[in-house]
C-alpha cells in the first residue's frame, strides 16, 4: 500500500462544500484534458449507500452468496465491486491502490477534502460558505465565480482561477501534472 505522500502519479482534488459545482466541473474538464493527451483516473466519494448492480444478475448474487470482491469483466469495462465488513468512511489511499497507475497520467478525486493532499478549492462567494484554503493547507489554488476578500485569506501563496474558464483550469492542471 502507498502512502498519498509517495503516490506514484500526480493527485489532484476538489474540495468545495455540496452544490458548488465539483461534478459539473470536473465533467468539463475530463474531455479537454483528454485532449491534450492525458490519462485520468477518478476516485470519486459518495456518502449515499450505492448500488451499481442489478439483483437479477449473476454478479448481483454472487456478492450477496458471499463473495467479499467480486470483479465483473466484460470486453467493454471492468467492474471492482469490494463489501464492507461494516459501513466505515473509506481511505482515499484505499481507493487509489484500486487504479492501474501504469495506466494512468493523472488522478483526479472528487471528495475526501478532509484528506491531507493537493486540491484546488471551488469557492463562490454567493453561497456564503467559508473559504476552505484557511484550514486546508494543501489547497494550492481557489477556482472562483467572483472576487474574493483578500483580508478573509491567510497569508499564502495561492492561485485564483476564473471558475467559468474551463481553458485557464484545463491549463493550471496539465501544468500541475507535469511538474
Amino acid at each position: 500500500m502507498t502512502s498519498l505522500e509517495h503516490f506514484p502519479i500526480p493527485l489532484l482534488g476538489f474540495a468545495a462544500f455540496s452544490g458548488t459545482g465539483k461534478t459539473t466541473l470536473i465533467t468539463q474538464l475530463l474531455p479537454e484534458l483528454t485532449k491534450r493527451g492525458l490519462r485520468i483516473g477518478m476516485v470519486k466519494h459518495s456518502h449515499h449507500d450505492i448500488e451499481m448492480d442489478n439483483p437479477n444478475k449473476d454478479s448481483y448474487k454472487l456478492r450477496k452468496a458471499g463473495a467479499c470482491q467480486m470483479v465483473l469483466a466484460s470486453p467493454h469495462r471492468t467492474v471492482l465491486f469490494v463489501e464492507q465488513d461494516e459501513p466505515t468512511e473509506p481511505a482515499l489511499i484505499t481507493q487509489l491502490n484500486w487504479l492501474n497507475t501504469n495506466e494512468l497520467d493523472l488522478v483526479l478525486v472528487e471528495g475526501f477534502r478532509h484528506e491531507a493532499f493537493t486540491k484546488i478549492e471551488l469557492h463562490r462567494p454567493s453561497l456564503g460558505k467559508p473559504i476552505l484554503a484557511n484550514e486546508d493547507k494543501h489547497i494550492i489554488a481557489i477556482a472562483t465565480d467572483a472576487a474574493i476578500d483578500k483580508t478573509a485569506l491567510l497569508e499564502r501563496e495561492l492561485t485564483y482561477l476564473e471558475l467559468n474558464d474551463i481553458n485557464v483550469i484545463t491549463d493550471f492542471i496539465v501544468h500541475y501534472s507535469q511538474q
